[in-house]
């Protein structure tokens, strides 16, 4: 399975794919005490978890770019993207014991280039608004949804990319919410998984003006009624 991983990222080393292996044995062994991911077969970690997440390299040039990925769970896409890529990353996740393993992953794999935070991503905002390159989510919520959490982080000409499963209707369900947060779809990126695992859609959207004041809503609004 790391072949496929190689052939994505050709230029990756051999010190980065020995940390992913680390990863991968530490996140099967915690998964056992605590409920981080369905997917605990080595090849499907390897492609449904790893390949998926680094597929966005295929999407952005991640060098030096700021990036928070919300709601990240056991860390995907932010920790593969960490190990393979020089963004700085920030995660976020509402949940303490999953912050609390990835800063044990962090630690162990000696990632200097990536911080682990527990906060929600409509109360991060009050520090960090507008100020990320890139944020991303991964199959979180609902795209509408998604897009009011992850937009108002987004500094203006930067990039919101959202990882969901091959539903287009989704996409166009989230539209109205685009456009009132203050961006606009530049390109769909449709992947078939290795091993016949599966499709991914990834949505590269642009922030093109800044996101009004009064977004993010707190997030029973957002929930309920999602714009």
């Amino acid at each position: 399975m790391e072949t496929y991983i190689r052939e994505l990222l050709p230029n990756a080393t051999d010190e980065q794919f020995h940390k992913l292996k680390k990863f991968y044995e530490k996140l099967i062994a915690v998964n056992k005490v605590m409920n981080l991911t369905t997917i605990t077969s080595h090849d499907e970690v390897y492609i449904k978890h790893f390949y998926d997440s680094l597929l966005l390299t295929k999407v952005m040039d991640f060098t030096g770019k700021s990036l928070c990925d919300v709601g990240s769970g056991a860390g995907f896409p932010g920790i593969p993207l960490a190990i393979f890529t020089s963004s700085n990353v920030v995660i976020i996740d509402a949940l303490q014991k999953r912050i609390n393993f990835l800063n044990e992953i962090i630690s162990i794999l000696n990632l200097t280039n990536v911080e682990a935070l527990h906060t929600r991503a409509e109360e991060y905002v009050n520090v960090k608004r507008e100020s990320f390159d890139i944020v991303t989510a991964r199959a979180v919520a609902r795209l509408n949804i998604l897009a009011e959490l992850c937009l108002p982080l987004v500094r203006v000409g930067g990039y919101f990319i959202a990882m969901k499963g091959n539903d287009d209707l989704e996409a166009m369900e989230a539209n109205n919410a685009i456009f009132l947060l203050g961006a606009k779809l530049i390109e769909t990126f449709k992947f078939d998984l290795p091993e016949n695992f599966g499709t991914r859609n990834i949505y590269l959207y642009q922030k093109i003006k800044s996101t009004p004041k009064r977004y993010p809503r707190i997030f029973s609004k957002i929930k309920n009624k999602p714009l």
